[in-house]
Parts: C-alpha cells; sequence; structure tokens
C-alpha cells in the first residue's frame, strides 16, 4: 500500500498523488528532485531523515531573521530588482558529489540560477532569482539537504573566520596515545620471559587496549567517515584504503589481545595514525607556504580616471581608490567599485556579474556593484568601498564565460585519480592472499602498508602547483592569466593574431588637423563628446584638445569600429570615419577622423601611428615557430611599413570590422589552427572570445573583458615570446612530475609486498611524497622561470 505522506518533503499528498517508483509525491517538483538524485546514484541523501526535502519546523525559525533586508544587506555580493550573488562558507562540504549537488541546485529550486563551487575553500557562490526565492529558503534549502551554511551577521567577510583546530586536538590525542603504547610494549619487545612482566602483562595490555580507542574511533575518524561516505556515493576514494588499512591493524590485534595471542600492532596503529595526521598538517603548512594564491594589487594592470577636487583628471591604479572619491567611468569601461551614481541616467550591463545581458537602467542616486560595465556614454560615481580585487578575478573566472576546451593535463589526472584506489585495493588482496600461504604473521602488516603508501595525491598536486606558480611567476611580470588553464591553452597554440590600433602601436601618436578651423568653443563641444569614449583614438585625441569645462552630453552612441554621435548643448556632433561622417570614402591611405558639427563637415584629424618598441624584434623571434597575422580595422595607409617589419609569411589584412574579425579566427579554427588573438579588448572583443587564447593589452586604460583570457601590460609586451616559452616548459615540468610520482609509487609498491616496508614508515612516506613533488615543481618552475625571462 502507497504512503499518503510525500516521499520527498513529508507533506500530505491529496487528491493527485503523484506516484513513481512505488513512491508517493504530492507534486511533480519533489518526483523531480528525487529524480534527479536517484538517477545520480544520490539517494543515500534520504537517508539523513525521513522526508529530507521537508523544512525542519525549527529550521524555519532559525533564519527568520534572514528576512529582514536591514540585517542582511552586507551579506550579498551582488543584489537588484531580479537577481542576487551571495558566497556561503559551507563546512559540510567534503566530496566530489557534494560538488555535483550543490552545482546543481537549480533544479532543486526553480529559482537559484546557479551554483559554483570553490571546493579547496568550501565555499558556493549561489546567483538566484528575487522573484522565485529569498535569501531565507535558498538557506533553509541548503540546510534541508544536509549543507548548512555559516552565516556571521557581526563579520560578513568570509576570510574571517574561527580557526579549526580540530585537526591539531586529533594530533595530540593520536600523539599521546603513540607515545604511552610505545612505552609500555618496550618490554615485551626486550625481555618477553621476564617475572614482573609476566605478572603486569594483561594490565599493560588492558590500558594499551583502552588507549588505541580514541585513537581509532576519534583521531582517525574522518578516514572512516570520508570512505563511508564515498562508498555510498559509489566513489572509492583515496581515504578507502587508508580506512581499511586501519580497520585491518585494529581488528587484528585486538583479536591476539583479546585472545592472548599476541600484543598486536597497537603500537603501529598508534603511530601509523600519528604520522598520517602529523604529514596531513605538514602538508597544509607547507601549501600555505608555497601558495599560490596571487596578490592582485601587485598583478591586475588596471587604471581608472578619479576626478579630483579642483575637476582635473587623473588615471590611478584601482587599488588607490578610496571611499569618497568621485570616479569618471568613460563607455564600455567596467565598474571596478561599489558606488553611488552622481549623474547621468545610465545603462549598466551586469553580464559580467549575472551572466544576463539586458541592460539595467540607473538614475542618479542609484548603487552601482562592481563588474557592472557602463554601455551609454560616461557617467560620474562615489565610491563607497574599497575595491576588492578577489571578487573581479572571480567575476573574471565565471563559468559563464568559460570556453568549451579539453585539457589534456586535467583529463590525465583525473582518469588516473579515478582508477588508482581500484588498482591499490587488488594489488592489496593479492599480497595478503601470497603471504597468507608463505607468512600469515605478516599480512596484517604487509597490506597495510600496500594501502598506505600508495598515495595519487602526488599526482593530483603536480599540476596544480606547477601551473599555480607559473601563474604567479606571470604575475609579477605584470602578465595576468585568468586561471591556470590558460597556460596549457597558450602553450598549444600555432597561430598569433595582433590587432593593430592600440595594440601594436602606442598612444604616443602625432595628430594634426586638416580642414577649417575649429573655434575654441567647437573644440569644447567635440571634445565634451571624445570623453564619453573609451576607443584609443578617441582618447588619444581628447588628450590632444585643451582642456575646457564640461557639458552635458545627451543621446550618446558609438557604433564599434565607425565612430560616436551625441548631443552637446542642443548641437549635434559626429566623430568618426569618413564613411560615418560624411557617407562616403576617399579610399585614404591615411588613420582619420572626421568632425561634423551639426550639418558641417568641419575636416579631419590625422593620426600618424607610433608603434611599440621592438615590435619587429617580437614578430622575427615568434616567426620561428608561429604563423603570424595582423588583422586592422584600418585601411592600408601603414601597409608598406607593417611589410617591412613583418616576416614575408605573415598575413596582413585591413578594413576589418569586429564581426569580420571573428568570423576570420573561426575559419583558422576550423583549418585545425589554435590560434592567439591579441588586442584593445574593446573592437576584438568577439575575436578575442572566439580564439583558443584572447590577451589584451593594457596601456593604463580600464579595458577588462570577459572575452580575454590575460592581460599584458604594455612594459612587457616585448617578452611575450619568452611567455609563450615559458607556458610551454611549465607542461613538461608537470609531465616530469607524473614521471616522479609514478616512480615513487611503483618503489614503494615493491617494498610494500615483499613485507620491507612496515606501515608507520609508509605513512611517514605518503605526506612526504606529496610535499615532494610540490617542492619539486615549484622549485623547478621558479628556476626554468628565471633561466628564460633573465636571459
Amino acid at each position: 500500500m502507497l504512503d499518503k505522506n510525500c516521499f520527498h518533503c513529508g507533506a500530505e499528498c491529496e487528491s493527485k498523488t503523484i506516484v513513481f517508483d512505488d513512491k508517493s509525491f504530492c507534486c511533480n517538483g519533489c518526483k523531480t528532485v528525487y529524480e534527479i538524485l536517484n538517477e545520480n546514484d544520490l539517494s543515500c541523501y534520504y537517508d539523513f531523515e525521513q522526508s529530507p526535502g521537508a523544512i525542519p519546523e525549527e529550521m524555519k525559525s532559525k533564519y527568520a531573521y534572514l528576512d529582514n533586508e536591514q540585517i542582511i544587506k552586507n551579506l550579498y555580493d551582488f543584489i537588484d530588482d531580479e537577481v542576487s550573488i551571495i558566497t556561503f562558507y559551507i563546512p559540510h562540504i567534503h566530496c566530489s558529489s557534494c560538488i555535483w549537488i550543490l552545482e546543481n541546485l537549480d533544479r532543486l529550486h526553480k529559482g537559484i540560477v546557479s551554483g559554483i563551487v570553490n571546493f579547496p575553500k568550501k565555499e558556493i557562490r549561489i546567483t538566484f532569482n528575487n522573484s522565485n526565492i529569498s535569501l531565507r529558503q535558498v538557506v533553509e534549502l541548503l540546510s534541508s539537504i544536509g549543507y548548512e551554511p555559516y552565516l556571521s551577521l557581526d563579520d560578513t567577510s568570509i576570510s574571517k573566520r574561527k580557526t579549526d583546530r580540530t585537526l591539531i586536538y586529533k594530533l595530540g590525542v593520536a600523539g599521546f596515545a603513540f607515545g604511552n603504547i610505545m612505552l609500555l610494549s618496550f618490554p615485551e619487545y626486550f625481555q618477553p620471559n621476564e617475572f614482573w612482566l609476566e605478572r603486569y602483562k594483561p594490565i599493560f595490555r588492558i590500558l594499551i587496549f583502552i588507549m588505541i580507542i580514541p585513537v581509532v574511533f576519534y583521531s582517525a575518524n574522518e578516514y572512516f567517515i570520508s570512505a563511508y561516505k564515498g562508498l555510498k556515493h559509489r566513489i572509492l576514494n583515496i581515504d578507502v584504503p587508508i580506512a581499511l588499512g586501519i580497520s585491518v591493524l585494529f581488528l587484528r590485534s585486538a583479536v591476539e589481545i583479546i585472545f592472548n595471542l599476541g600484543q598486536g600492532y597497537f603500537d603501529s596503529l598508534a603511530g601509523f595514525v600519528f604520522f598520517l595526521l602529523l604529514g596531513k598538517i605538514f602538508q597544509q603548512q607547507t601549501y600555505s607556504f608555497l601558495s599560490f594564491e596571487r596578490d592582485y594589487k601587485s598583478y591586475f594592470p588596471i587604471a581608472v580616471t578619479k576626478i579630483e577636487k579642483d575637476q582635473t583628471e587623473a588615471n590611478i591604479s584601482i587599488y588607490d581608490i578610496k571611499e569618497g572619491d568621485r570616479l569618471l567611468i568613460r563607455n564600455e569601461e567596467l565598474i571596478p567599485v561599489d558606488g553611488i551614481l552622481i549623474n547621468g541616467n545610465t545603462q549598466i550591463d551586469y553580464s559580467f556579474v549575472t551572466g544576463e545581458s539586458l541592460p539595467v537602467s540607473k538614475k542618479p542616486g542609484d548603487k552601482l556593484f562592481a563588474g557592472g560595465k557602463q554601455l551609454s556614454g560616461a557617467i560620474e560615481m562615489e565610491v563607497l568601498q574599497t575595491v576588492s580585487q578577489s571578487y573581479l578575478t572571480q567575476l573574471w573566472s565565471n563559468d559563464v564565460f568559460a570556453k568549451k576546451q579539453q585539457y589534456t593535463i586535467k583529463t590525465l589526472t583525473d582518469s588516473i585519480s579515478k582508477r588508482f584506489t581500484i588498482i591499490v585495493l587488488l594489488i592489496a588482496f593479492l599480497a595478503g592472499v601470497f603471504w597468507y600461504f608463505k607468512d600469515a604473521s605478516m599480512i596484517a602488516n604487509v597490506v597495510t602498508a600496500v594501502l598506505i603508501v600508495a598515495c595519487p595525491c602526488a599526482l593530483a598536486l603536480s599540476a596544480p602547483f606547477a601551473l599555480g606558480n607559473m601563474l604567479r611567476i606571470f604575475g609579477k611580470q605584470k602578465f595576468y592569466l585568468k586561471n591556470v588553464t590558460v597556460i596549457e591553452d597558450l602553450s598549444n597554440i600555432d597561430k598569433i593574431i595582433f590587432d593593430k590600433t592600440g595594440t601594436i602601436t602606442t598612444n604616443k601618436t602625432n595628430i594634426s588637423y586638416d580642414g577649417i578651423s575649429l573655434t575654441d568653443d567647437e573644440k569644447r563641444l567635440v571634445r565634451n563628446l571624445l570623453r564619453e569614449s573609451n576607443h584609443p583614438l578617441s582618447k588619444m585625441l581628447y588628450e590632444y584638445l585643451k582642456k575646457s569645462e564640461k557639458t552635458e552630453v545627451t543621446n550618446f552612441k558609438e557604433i564599434f569600429g565607425k565612430g560616436i554621435q551625441g548631443e552637446v548643448g542642443n548641437i549635434k556632433i559626429k566623430i568618426g570615419s569618413e564613411s560615418f561622417v560624411k557617407g562616403s570614402s576617399s579610399n585614404t591611405l591615411q588613420t582619420e577622423v572626421f568632425i561634423k558639427i551639426n550639418d558641417d563637415i568641419k575636416g579631419n584629424y590625422i593620426f600618424e601611428n607610433a608603434y611599440r618598441d621592438g615590435i619587429a624584434l617580437i614578430f622575427n623571434k615568434l616567426d620561428k615557430d608561429y604563423k603570424l597575422g595582423v588583422l586592422s580595422g584600418d585601411n592600408e595607409g601603414e601597409k608598406e611599413y607593417l611589410e617591412t617589419i613583418l616576416p614575408k609569411t605573415a598575413t596582413l589584412i585591413f578594413n576589418q570590422k569586429p564581426e569580420d574579425k571573428l568570423v576570420y579566427i573561426k575559419q583558422q579554427q576550423e583549418n585545425a589552427k589554435k590560434v592567439l588573438m591579441i588586442g584593445d579588448g574593446l573592437n576584438d572583443a568577439g575575436a578575442l572570445a572566439q580564439s583558443n587564447v584572447g590577451i589584451v593589452v593594457s596601456d593604463n586604460t580600464n579595458v577588462f573583458s570577459p572575452a580575454c583570457d590575460g592581460i599584458i601590460d604594455a612594459t612587457k609586451f616585448t617578452m611575450l615570446p619568452k611567455f609563450i616559452k615559458l607556458s610551454k616548459s611549465t607542461l613538461k615540468i608537470v609531465k616530469a612530475s607524473f614521471i616522479l610520482s609514478f616512480l615513487y609509487n611503483i618503489i614503494g609498491m615493491l617494498f610494500a609486498v615483499t613485507g620491507n616496508l612496515t606501515p608507520i614508515v609508509a605513512a611517514i612516506l605518503m605526506p612526504v611524497s606529496s610535499i615532494s613533488i610540490v617542492i619539486f615543481v615549484t622549485i623547478t618552475t621558479n628556476y626554468i622561470a628565471k633561466r628564460i625571462i633573465f636571459v
């Protein structure tokens, strides 16, 4: 007979009971959640408690304070009328199954847009729809499936949390027991038939047995819990052989003491757990010391325009911004900090934050969030809080902008790790069978040593630390990459495409004017319109014209690859290419910007480009290993000069619109080319996104596109060939570390199988192997970097 209550949430099913898999559900939502969990071998979540989908009554009142917007407003990373983003610290994240369920919250509730887990930090960044679910409901949902978030309204900073000393306490218990068990075991080793020993031996063994219990069931409990949860989810994680080894030693020793067959191996077991925990702490300290968490302040080459009290403007680093500063944000620029809009009705694109491309209207007095992009001219804003470099980088690494590519190193690591435990268990079983017939007393030691000494940790850590350390080295050289996978992509490229204006040319350009002389008032009008734009030519001309009084610009519009237009004091201004301003083109070979005021075409400014120092040398170095090309939106005015500095095999194409560049990149990829695109991040955003690797050249401007994979400071542009060479060398180091890890496991396994390795030594070697691999890749990448960069 079917239950009258819903299997998932426990609510009473009304007249329309939905039956599935011989279970009753009150609605399709509960049925869907059950299907998702069941299909992905996660139905064990129903073992937590009866009706896990239900929210307990005590939980409903527990989170009532989350309905108070005044209390929770500082918890959000981002919030507007439609979407909110918040980051939670969840202590109970422990395995890949946890990651799966948390990153599929959108399938448990339609109001959740996405969930992205940061496993090492045990954090999840949740984006949700305000009209479908509240923050309180999000927290209740997480708690109902066993992932209650840590919330502290006194300190909303995720990084400031209580230090977890549990591992230290467990080490202390194991160390105390290890020392005392060894002390009580010594007499039997040296004087087995001594009178007083025979008299007190039972008491010694009872004391040893009492002391080993907290070691196994407290100090080592995390290994059993992790192994149990992994097995429930049909995952053989690395803790399975460790838990099995502890169990073998404990049960074998317990039998010997209970039946008075011997003193057992409790000294070895206590030492084994002690050294495992000591190794874990040592690993944590080592990884922390060698951590590749970058200091983003040093490596993020982004600047913003600050408006001083005397109304003058100056470019400053985003990390010099202070609360109360007034900033100028031009068209297509990123808002680097939270602030208040001072003037200008504006449209903000928050796709960088939420993944949704629908612009949001803002009026003076409204709050602006970091990560938004200004879409309608220049605005002024007042800073509410200083920049969070980790937040900007988290946005940049958002999965919304991820490129769908296969990564050889990650695939290889995942494949090996998946099969590693199965192979170890099989070898341990075969070794146990062999020693059963040769010397049964050796079985416990051999099997335990085999289970412990083989460890995939070194294999799993080599790539993250090698690539991560190289990421840090690149950062110090002002070459900032989005994440470690970009290094592998960069090492595989075989074709490099350069944009021209703002990429291989500098902003130090000679400017002249040809046409009807402009009055000071007309120059003022032109300069105010140019102030709205972030295009390199607009900014160069803006700096060239004499400073003048600011006037409000309305109806501003920028057409990429063509020009800008708008009204300044009710006077229509149009600035851009000849075809954009005049409606026709004379096929001139110069870089020109034409000016039209109302219906009168005044004339044009002529730009003589200055190319970056050493650009010819860069092309010559890269030509040895890569096919090169230049795609330019300009005319062929500088074709002859470019032909003299480019290799003869290079491709040179002019008059390219942004969409033309994208199509060209796609065609190259269809011909099996791995393309590196280097641009300025404005007109070539589509090409940057399409390329295998997209890099933006930064000239102290606020150009920050989610489409790019890296930012290189213009002063380090000549080092580009070295950076690519370093990427290739890093991949070789990763492969070498894989070989070392394999050799360690093979040699360690040989000693363990032949009975020449005790469990205690195996427990010492396991963390040592991981630490040695981490130290190897760190030292090697540092050495290679010094050799290549400073040659």
